[in-house]
């Protein structure tokens, strides 16, 4: 099949030829000819596999040969606005096709006297919708199809009441698309409620409806103190094209960020306090790889459809198995390869396991051997501050007296021996442990929750 089969407006045909399509993706086949008969669609597909043209060029071709005049998508984020209203403009351009992305954090001004004015495809988030909505400020915007674009990440970020209220204004007889790439039953609620007689379609397997099979899912178990090293050491040794690295907290991407520029890497830092020029910046020069590395928290880098993207990083394992899911959801897109590797230290190791039941995921306990024979002088430094500053147990001098008749360079060498390998001081010549001292750790530190809790039960 090829898009000549579909019928498209002549100009729309050239913008598809220079952006470069040559055959439709699975869900472009199956939703485009439902798009264009005007029928409802529920659409379920993976971020990456073309969805956003699967839903635009139908659109664009409607606008294009006057059978619409106007039409509206809505999606989770102003990055994500941003990306889908370039593409639909790249897409329609020669059809004379304009679009504006709408979103918060920049005057209203601009915004309003373009949807006022006639502009054909708005790309709005559910917040700033809602007040332009609220206020009476686009009354006559009556838009005549209406996306809800990555509806499972609305979801999660607590937008569904809001664009409940949306639909409210838009008029009944619209032609309405809902795309998620998971369909848990608050979507499809929302689907009953705003769609009317809806096709519904998948190209998401039942085998891979959580996490996709294109990437490759790796843990490593570290020491807390050792995240730093081990994302440099990772980022030396895999073979990346653009790698994202995903942070729970904004000062902890600055931070992140500012350590691996100082350490030589094309980076930057991406998260909601940044101003929205510079957010702007910071994405494009990503896309165009003139940043190879992205540190963001998740409600910055939620639904960005960035191609290239070759390896996600999980700095610290994320609150809940969903947003696991749409970290790694960035790389492994359109039917190409992808890596998810996650950092782990021994206490998060119980929340990695609910994650890797709760969504399917098959991840591989991984080690790296690192550098040469040497020890890092970092680490030599850290033990030799450590035992200096350690505090003499009083009942030593019994445990010395057994061992009177050792041979003392001999028993210290094994001393050492044995303090090197319980603080895991080979971390600079191999990162993770291995499966046995995950398992021994592991055990040991459900041991010493288990005595914390009959502790507390004791006090009460």
């Amino acid at each position: 099949m090829s898009f000549n089969d579909f019928n498209f407006n002549r100009d729309l045909n050239k913008g598809l030829k220079i952006a470069g399509f040559k055959e439709p993706s699975p869900i472009q086949k199956e939703a485009i000819p439902l798009i264009q008969d005007g029928l409802d669609l529920v659409a379920q597909a993976h971020t990456g596999t073309g969805k956003t043209a699967a839903f635009g060029l139908p659109i664009i071709d409607k606008i294009a040969n006057g059978e619409i005049e106007r039409a509206l998508v809505i999606t989770p984020t102003r990055e994500l606005a941003t990306q889908v209203s370039d593409e639909l403009y790249h897409l329609g351009r020669f059809a004379g096709v304009r679009t504006l992305a709408v979103y918060g954090g920049v005057g209203y001004g601009r915004q309003i006297a373009l949807i006022n004015k006639g502009v054909d495809i708005v790309v709005a988030t559910p917040g700033r919708l809602k007040d332009l909505y609220n206020n009476g400020k686009i009354d006559s915007f009556n838009p005549e199809i209406v996306v809800l674009d990555e509806a499972d990440e609305m979801l999660d970020m607590g937008f569904l009441d809001s664009v409940r209220e949306i639909f409210e204004y838009i008029p009944q007889n619209r032609q309405t698309l809902l795309f998620s790439a998971t369909m848990p039953d608050a979507i499809k609620d929302l689907a009953e409620n705003i769609l009317y007689n809806p096709e519904y379609i998948s190209v998401v397997r039942d085998d891979e409806e959580t996490t996709n099979n294109n990437i490759i899912q790796k843990y490593f178990v570290i020491e807390e103190s050792q995240r730093d090293n081990a994302i440099v050491k990772l980022l030396e040794s895999e073979d990346y094209n653009k790698a994202l690295i995903f942070c729970r907290m904004k000062r902890e991407v600055d931070r992140v960020s500012e350590h691996l520029k100082a350490m030589g890497f094309e980076a930057e830092g991406l998260h909601g306090d940044i101003d929205q020029i510079e957010r702007d910046r910071i994405v494009k020069d990503f896309r165009r790889n003139n940043i190879k590395v992205l540190v963001a928290t998740d409600v910055a880098a939620r639904g960005l459809d960035i191609k290239g993207v070759t390896h996600v990083f999980n700095y610290h394992i994320p609150f809940d198995p969903q947003s696991y899911v749409h970290r790694i959801g960035r790389t492994g897109r359109a039917g190409k390869d992808g890596k998810a590797i996650t950092l782990v230290s021994i206490e998060e190791f119980r929340e990695l396991k609910r994650i890797q039941k709760e969504v399917g995921a098959n991840l591989e306990l991984s080690t790296i051997t690192i550098g040469d024979d040497n020890f890092d002088d970092t680490a030599l430094n850290e033990l030799k501050s450590k035992i200096e500053s350690f505090e003499i147990n009083q009942k030593i001098d019994i445990i010395m007296e057994s061992f009177k008749d050792s041979d003392k360079d001999e028993l210290l060498k094994k001393l050492l021996s044995y303090v090197v390998e319980k603080e895991n001081i080979s971390s600079a010549l191999k990162l993770g442990f291995e499966q046995d001292r995950v398992d021994r750790f592991y055990n040991e530190y459900l041991k010493e929750e288990k005595a914390k809790k009959n502790k507390k039960r004791k006090k009460r």
